[in-house]
Parts: C-alpha cells; sequence; structure tokens
C-alpha cells in the first residue's frame, strides 16, 4: 500500500497528528478529528494507519501521568474491552466502511446522551454506574470501536466521568487503558495488511507533530476547571460521533 498525499493532505495529515497528541492529554474527544482526517485520506485502512501514531503518544504520554491513577480500573474493563476488540475485528473484516463509521458515531452520541442523562440526575446515575453491567457495557462498546475506528476515547472518558473519577487521574488511568490495547490491537491490523513498511514511514514523519500536541494539551489541561473540562469532553465527543454518523 503506497501512500502518496498533496499537499493539502499532507496539512489535514499534520492536523490530524496534532489532534492525537492533544488527545492523549485527556481531551479524548479530539482524537475522533484524527479519525475522521485519517479516513478521509485512507478510507477503512485508516485503522491501521493511524495505530502506530497512537501507541507512539500512548507512550510519551504513560510516564507524565502515570502518578496519577492506577491499573485497577484497568484490570476491571480490560476483559468486556477484549471481547469488544474480537467483535470489532469482525466488523472490520465484513462490514462497509460507512456502516462502521454510522455504528462507532451512534456508540459515541448514546455515551453523550448517558452523560447529558447522569449531569441531569447525579446521584441516582452515578450509583448505576457503579454496576457491574455498567463497566460490562462500557468495556464492550470501548472495544469495538477502537478496533473499528479508534474511536474509543469519547466512550472511556464518559465512563470514567460518570464514576466521579478527576481529570487527572482519569488522564493517568486513560494512558494505562490505552497503552496495553492499542498495543494488543496492533497484530490484528498488521494481519489485515493495514500496517506495513510505508504506513510506518508515513507515521515516522508525523513524530514531532504528535509531541507538539501532547505539549500544548498538556498546558491546556491544567489551565480548564474540571467543570469545563467535563463539558468539553461532552462536546467534542458530540461533535466527533455526529461526524461519523452523518457526514
Amino acid at each position: 500500500m503506497e501512500i502518496e498525499l498533496t499537499t493539502g493532505g499532507w496539512v489535514w495529515a499534520v492536523i490530524a497528528a496534532l489532534a492525537v497528541g492533544i488527545s492523549k492529554t485527556g481531551f479524548g474527544g479530539v482524537g475522533l478529528v484524527a479519525v475522521s482526517i485519517m479516513v478521509e485520506l485512507f478510507g477503512k485502512p485508516s485503522v491501521g494507519i493511524l495505530l502506530p501514531m497512537l501507541i507512539f503518544a500512548d507512550i510519551s504520554v504513560y510516564p507524565v501521568f502515570r502518578k496519577h491513577g492506577a491499573w485497577g480500573p484497568v484490570w476491571k474493563l480490560l476483559p468486556p474491552t477484549l471481547l469488544g476488540c474480537v467483535a470489532g475485528y469482525f466488523v472490520l473484516d465484513w462490514m462497509p466502511e460507512e456502516s462502521a463509521r454510522s455504528v462507532v458515531g451512534g456508540i459515541i452520541v448514546a455515551m453523550v446522551g448517558v452523560q447529558l442523562f447522569r449531569n441531569a440526575g447525579r446521584e441516582r446515575f452515578d450509583r448505576l454506574a457503579r454496576s457491574r453491567e455498567a463497566g460490562l457495557a462500557a468495556g464492550f462498546a470501548a472495544g469495538a470501536s477502537t478496533m473499528v475506528a479508534n474511536a474509543a476515547g469519547p466512550i472511556f472518558q464518559l465512563y470514567l466521568l460518570s464514576r466521579r473519577f478527576e481529570k487527572l487521574e482519569l488522564i493517568g488511568v486513560g494512558a494505562r487503558f490505552f497503552l496495553l490495547v492499542n498495543i494488543l490491537k496492533a497484530p490484528f491490523l498488521g494481519g489485515m495488511s493495514f500496517i506495513n513498511g510505508e504506513s510506518l514511514l508515513f507515521n515516522l514523519k508525523l513524530v514531532p507533530v504528535i509531541l507538539l500536541g501532547i505539549f500544548l494539551g498538556r498546558h491546556l489541561v491544567h489551565a480548564v476547571s474540571q467543570r469545563l473540562f467535563e463539558w468539553l469532553v461532552v462536546f467534542f465527543a458530540l461533535v466527533a460521533g455526529g461526524r461519523l454518523c452523518f457526514f
């Protein structure tokens, strides 16, 4: 698979790489900007072309935020997430690109609805979010959407917000979760030839931009209040979900 982009295509690729870096500092919905751009540039193989960029960002962010959060929530979500990844693998293999995008977008919009419901009836909802069933559903949905379109960031963040994780703790848990899950996904997507030497060379060219995104995101997350942070997550998730569903 040869990667040839026009000047305009490279501009969009740089924007996508910047969004990847920013998304790893807590703004998961921003990552859907990268997903949308890469789908437009490369179509269905974009899920594999984007993955090494995400893994590099995960590795870069983990040392910065590892003092926040713990591995406990990750291990609890991992089994349903892996089941979701397996389901997503078969969806990616058999489902047309347009249908897969709509499914992922629908999941994200549904999770935004859940978060808005949580804001309207916080105490009742938070009791429900602590249930085993809620964790299983969130893990499975995150696994399926990350395999189909690298789109689990908003789902994961909305679930943790519903469990009253503070923003830095959320970022720390997310760094652990996505580092592990994205590495586990790589052999599946490599086996589908969505990751190869040409795509890795493309990824390498964008490494400085990803690092710039992480730098900008780190400063932004410290400048934003917890309440505004939660609403920004909801906003970016809604925009990204609508983009996948309807455009």
